[in-house]
């Protein structure tokens, strides 16, 4: 019996059953759709977390402040003590003390009431700097950001996040507008395009004022000079890691330690957040995968399982072929043909689904969905391999029939 004779006469034998086959088929057809979704969504949710950590700029390092500790010997988290100033941020923006830093921009954040009409809505209000528009890679929908002369002159103005314009006066159409802070009024000259959110924070709820202002009107006191985090933007991905030690060795000279692990600061970077979110992400995607795959086990039983009953019923058919010549290799062709062919249009209808349901799901989740194409090739190979392997047994049962036996049984 020739292949191709062998390929007709395994796919009669498929579609003479076909409610039973597509039993079997949708048992690995599940397995294949989950599999690739499960890949699909891990990927996905790397790429979406990639995409809110670069929202915070491209090249960026964050400094933040050390830990503090209070009188009854309480140490708060990092960023908890008061530990960078101003100072230390116009240091890092010399570029003959870090000449691989392009970009500096010192933030100085607390949370108040921002009033406006008969409206008021708490957010975090930001005193900082005319560079913090570029290292943050931000841009605004209207008016215009907070200039050098308004730092000079600590002049009451204000930025707007989208969501905080609209909170309120309903629109962001709002230039020109005055919202009172701490009891002072100030002037909106801009608001800020839409950035979405990080792992943390909205970034389209905030007030943008000069630092000037911050430090001398709405904190003031003894920690007018303190910085909540200081933005550093490197000249180019190939110069941040030399940021990176610029940026050290300054702040731990600047502050007379001698010990790097003694720093009373962190510098983190967008690599680092990026590696340690891929690494969580690829785990849980790992594990996901592993439970999806068990369904392709539990695919791989049920062929074996159809072709044990397919090799029973077709007992006296086998021994008539046999007892025709037919040698036993034929017959266990045609058997694992059968498993292939079964093991094939569960991996294609499979990812056929989930090619559909990534690209329906994302909307409804509101989270991405990558599909992977070696995701989807690799399934369907699986499938058959799965079909295949669970195919051997029934298929070598099938050619070691006696044909004297096969043809006596009822």
């Amino acid at each position: 019996m020739s292949w191709l004779e062998s390929l007709r006469t395994s796919w009669s034998a498929v579609y003479s059953h076909a409610l039973r086959s597509a039993l079997t088929v949708l048992g690995i057809l599940i397995g294949i759709a989950a599999v690739i979704l499960t890949v699909g969504l891990g990927l996905g949710t790397q790429k979406d977390v990639s995409a809110q950590i670069s929202s915070l700029g491209s090249n960026l390092l964050i400094v933040a402040p050390g830990s503090s500790t209070d009188t009854a010997g309480v140490r708060g988290g990092f960023g908890s003590s008061s530990t960078l100033t101003i100072a230390d941020a116009e240091a890092l923006a010399s570029t003959v003390n870090a000449p691989d830093i392009s970009g500096v921009a010192a933030e100085k954040t607390t949370s108040l009431s921002l009033e406006a009409n008969d409206t008021n809505w708490t957010t975090s209000v930001t005193g900082t700097t005319t560079s913090w528009l570029d290292v943050r890679a931000r841009t605004l929908s209207t008016g215009e950001f907070i200039s050098a002369e308004d730092e000079e002159t600590s002049a009451a103005v204000v930025v707007l996040g989208s969501e905080t314009a609209d909170e309120l006066f309903g629109t962001q159409r709002v230039v020109g507008q005055s919202v009172v802070i701490s009891d002072k009024t100030f002037q909106v000259i801009g608001v800020l395009d839409s950035a979405g959110s990080d792992s943390s924070d909205n970034l389209d709820d905030l007030a943008i004022v000069p630092f000037s202002t911050a430090a001398s009107v709405l904190v003031g006191g003894t920690e007018s000079a303190a910085v909540s985090t200081i933005y550093l933007q490197a000249a180019s991905d190939g110069q941040l890691s030399a940021a990176y030690q610029e940026a050290e060795t300054l702040l731990l000279n600047l502050h007379s330690i001698t010990d790097s692990t003694a720093a009373d600061f962190t510098i983190s970077s967008q690599d680092a957040l990026v590696s340690t979110a891929t690494a969580v992400y690829e785990t849980l995607t790992i594990l996901l995968t592993g439970v999806a795959g068990l369904s392709l086990l539990v695919g791989g039983i049920g062929v074996m399982n159809i072709m044990l009953v397919s090799v029973s019923e077709r007992t006296r058919e086998i021994g008539l072929r046999k007892a025709l010549g037919a040698p036993p290799g034929a017959i266990r062709r045609q058997f694992l043909i059968e498993a292939a062919i079964l093991g094939l249009s569960g991996g294609l209808l499979g990812a056929i689904l989930g090619v559909t349901a990534a690209l329906v799901l994302p909307g409804v989740i509101g989270s991405s969905i990558v599909v992977s194409p070696a995701a989807v090739g690799l399934s369907i190979g699986v499938a058959i391999v799965i079909g295949v392997s669970f195919g051997v047994y029934p298929a070598t049962r099938a050619a070691r029939l006696a044909p004297i036996d096969a043809l006596r049984s009822e």
